[in-house]
């Protein structure tokens, strides 16, 4: 793997912008608001502005699947930033000053005006460790090729999309715009395909994407045999990796299978008992892109995914708490 020359930024991502916001509740309190314990629900902006009256002690903080990638990125020392789209209200100044403040360049000001107010998951905590997730997407939805400044993606060495956003025509748009400026600098381009249900609902666009826009994909095997449609994960990998240079997929607690022009190596999970597995896909990564930029092995960047993962559904929260990159040192693979 060629090494792109050096540019301002090291990883850039492409996500919904969205403030978690955190609650500690007990059962009676999901039953009384009618919340589906442990699962995520999108609703709409009436039923989010209730359910965040309801809350009485709240903590805020920074999310969203790519967001939570590249504040991980960011924590590894990696130089990052972000695209996406916030409302100039309180929320939305929350978001763009605690990516800024976590080391991450927030690129896109608050938009002022508009209607849709900041995209918010309300996220109730029950004693048992579960999350309830009711997410309101608000104005990150929106995100379109006017908000890519081809400028910054020219300047970016690796560009990380979410495949959330593709559910829009405006936010397909915006990946194309912002992989060819990257790409047409050398950069490297790849995205998540994000959830089987995302890949059915666009499938034809998604495999025209990674045959002809993508450097890498990561994805889950259910997402991967959804892309392709066949039952059988190892057909599914050989029909992503005649499309595509890196194919990444992981599955669960069984080791990482990484394959690059059609070499394919492993990389080992070490089991952890999680605690809350929010943000473990996006941590996983984290830690690979780290690896790509720095030009490790395939083998090597999917281990550093792996140590990322468990360290973020060993605790409560989608980004991490601990060193790790002291904790890639300790397995010696930097």
């Amino acid at each position: 793997m060629t090494k792109a020359a050096a540019k301002t930024y090291q990883v850039a991502g492409i996500g919904n912008a969205i403030v978690d916001v955190i609650s500690t509740v007990d059962n009676h309190f999901l039953d009384h608001m009618g919340i589906h314990k442990g699962i995520m629900q999108l609703i709409e902006r009436e039923r989010a502005e209730t359910l965040y009256g309801a809350m009485k002690e709240r903590q805020e903080a920074s999310g969203g699947s790519v967001c939570n990638t590249i504040a991980g990125a960011g924590a590894l020392g990696l130089k990052t930033a972000l695209v996406g789209r916030v409302r100039d209200d309180k929320l939305g100044q929350f978001f763009a000053a605690d990516t800024e403040r976590a080391g991450t360049a927030f690129v896109n000001p608050p938009v002022a005006g508009g209607e849709l107010p900041t995209s918010r998951s309300m996220i109730f905590v029950t004693p048992d460790g579960e999350r309830s997730m009711n997410t309101y997407l608000g104005i990150s939805a929106e995100v379109g090729p006017d908000d890519v400044d081809e400028a910054i993606m020219a300047d970016t060495e690796v560009l990380f999309l979410e495949g959330y956003l593709f559910d829009k025509d405006k936010g397909k748009e915006a990946f194309l715009k912002a992989a060819r400026a990257c790409r047409a600098a050398g950069g490297r381009v790849g995205i998540a395909l994000s959830d089987p249900f995302c890949v059915d609902r666009h499938r034809a666009d998604f495999r025209q994407l990674v045959a002809n826009e993508m450097d890498y994909v990561i994805g889950n095997q259910q997402e991967w045999t959804s892309l392709y449609q066949v039952n059988d994960l190892d057909e599914a990998l050989e029909l992503a990796a005649a499309d595509c240079e890196i194919i990444v997929c992981t599955r669960s607690g069984d080791p990482v299978v990484l394959i690059h022009n059609g070499h394919r190596v492993t990389a080992k999970v070490n089991k952890v008992v999680p605690v809350d597995a929010t943000g473990a896909g996006d941590q996983f990564a984290a830690g690979f892109l780290f690896g790509l930029v720095n030009d490790h092995s395939l083998e090597t960047c999917g281990r550093m995914g792996c140590i990322a993962a468990a360290e973020v559904i060993g605790h409560i929260g989608a980004r991490p708490q601990q060193d790790v990159l002291a904790l890639f040192k300790a397995e010696g693979l930097v």
